[in-house]
């Protein structure tokens, strides 16, 4: 599986892009799923559910299945957190995989950047950014830069960085 980031400090926009970023993918006819790191805990459940009850009772795996969708919630019951390589062991495969967080990761990424933020790009930390997509210049940027509002571009961009080439017909 091709695996790209979506990076960038958080209130940048990277959820926003990649909400407008996966459905120009897919229409391309690629297979995509997402990773998204949470820098604080969460749950996909809530009291009352069976499955909950079951976690709560100390189940280390609960899966949840259905005629639409099926979950798999893994409590981690104290062992270290999985790196982003063993999460994407887990997955079932893709063409590709856009990851949002995971900023220390050595993947190829997308900065998303804006002023709005109070902070610096991280561009000049990571030599894994290849591109920025901001609202506006970003002072002294060496590298490609699209406004947040080029999906298409950067769709493309994404598909030439990790290597994926689609037949003339497909790729719009």
């Amino acid at each position: 599986m091709k695996v790209f980031g979506i990076t960038g400090w958080s209130g940048s926009g990277k959820t926003t892009l990649l909400v407008r970023l996966i459905p120009a993918l897919v229409a391309r006819g690629l297979t995509v799923s997402t990773v998204k790191h949470a820098h604080h805990g969460f749950d996909v459940d809530r009291p009352g559910k069976d499955s909950y009850e079951h976690r709560r009772a100390g189940a280390t795996e609960v899966l949840i299945g259905s005629a639409n969708r099926w979950a798999l919630m893994h409590e981690l019951r104290g062992v270290p957190e999985p790196g982003l390589p063993e999460l994407l062991a887990r997955m079932s495969p893709v063409d590709l995989v856009l990851v949002e967080g995971f900023k220390r990761n050595p993947h190829p990424k997308l900065e998303v950047w804006r002023t709005i933020t109070g902070k610096a790009p991280l561009y000049p930390e990571d030599p894994q950014i290849l591109a920025i997509a901001s609202d506006g210049e970003v002072p002294g940027c060496p590298l490609p830069r699209f406004g947040l509002d080029e999906i298409e571009a950067i769709a493309g961009f994404v598909l030439r960085a990790v290597g994926i080439a689609l037949p003339a017909r497909a790729a719009g």
